[in-house]
């Protein structure tokens, strides 16, 4: 009787492939590997966002001067940020724009703060992080232009 070669590859596919233990391990160790590195990489983005509010803040506060040298002051309150994307009606020697483009929200989607004249200098340019509420810790702490 000669062997039926057929029959030798059907036993290689039936063993072939992953037994349930090996499923399992590989399973833990991803487990394992996303419970480790998952709070790192989230921990990273609260910093990133809090990196770019401070950058826009700076930005506008450069233009904010530049607007100051313009004018002769800073927008009022009242005027905002906005003051520095279109011209208000009372300051004839308005030169901007003064942003490229229009004045955004802060990383968290809510709108930056403004006042002059500030309580910590001419005028006073912040975000209140993440919780939306005044101070706060960490992700959730004001960033601010003093």
């Amino acid at each position: 009787m000669q062997p039926n070669p057929s029959r030798p590859s059907a036993i290689r596919r039936i063993h072939a492939g992953f037994t349930l233990l090996e499923l399992l391990v590989v399973m833990v160790i991803i487990g394992l590997l996303a419970g480790y590195v998952g709070p790192r990489f989230f921990s990273q983005i609260g910093k990133s966002e809090t990196k770019v509010a401070q950058a826009q803040i700076d930005a506008f506060g450069k233009a904010l001067d530049q607007y100051r040298l313009d004018v002769g002051r800073y927008p009022t309150t009242e005027q905002g940020l906005q003051s520095l994307m279109a011209a208000p009606t009372d300051t004839p020697r308005w030169a901007g724009p003064y942003l490229k483009k229009a004045v955004p929200l802060d990383p968290w989607g809510k709108p930056y703060q403004y006042r002059q004249p500030g309580e910590h200098g001419e005028f006073d340019l912040f975000s209140f992080g993440s919780d939306g509420q005044p101070g706060g810790e960490g992700g959730a702490a004001d960033v601010s232009n003093w």
